[in-house]
């Protein structure tokens, strides 16, 4: 079992900055693949970002291309997503999510294809 704990939320200004942080534990020594979504009030969950293990390869919904940015720190079994230009139509619950992939190479867009999920944080944007 891996458990994810998303922080780094809170309240911002349109146009401000957040970085969310996502904290990995348990069975960290197998390769994982983490990925970001949101979920807006009254709106199904949607992808944000994602990136593989080595933290060669990351993808982005078209929404926050440009503006935000994944990284990763395997020494520290955490998980960044950078969010910078922010805006109003950002403001959701942001969830974290992990799964297998012993490859180490992919990564992964679709909520199905995650194993272990964070309890999520709130960024509200003001305008």
């Amino acid at each position: 079992q891996v458990q994810v704990v998303e922080s780094g939320g809170g309240l911002v200004q349109a146009s401000g900055s957040l970085r969310l942080s996502c904290a990995a534990s348990g069975r960290t020594f197998s390769r994982y693949a983490m990925g970001w979504f949101r979920q807006a009030p009254g709106k199904e969950r949607e992808f944000v970002a994602a990136i593989n293990w080595y933290g060669s390869m990351t993808i982005y919904a078209d929404s926050v291309k440009g503006r935000f940015t994944i990284s990763r720190d395997n020494a520290k079994n955490t998980v960044y997503l950078r969010m910078n230009s922010l805006k109003p139509e950002d403001t959701a619950v942001y969830y974290c999510a992990a799964t297998t992939d012993h490859s180490g190479s992919l990564y992964y867009t679709e909520e199905g294809e995650y194993d272990y999920w964070g309890q999520g944080t709130q960024v509200t944007v003001s305008s």
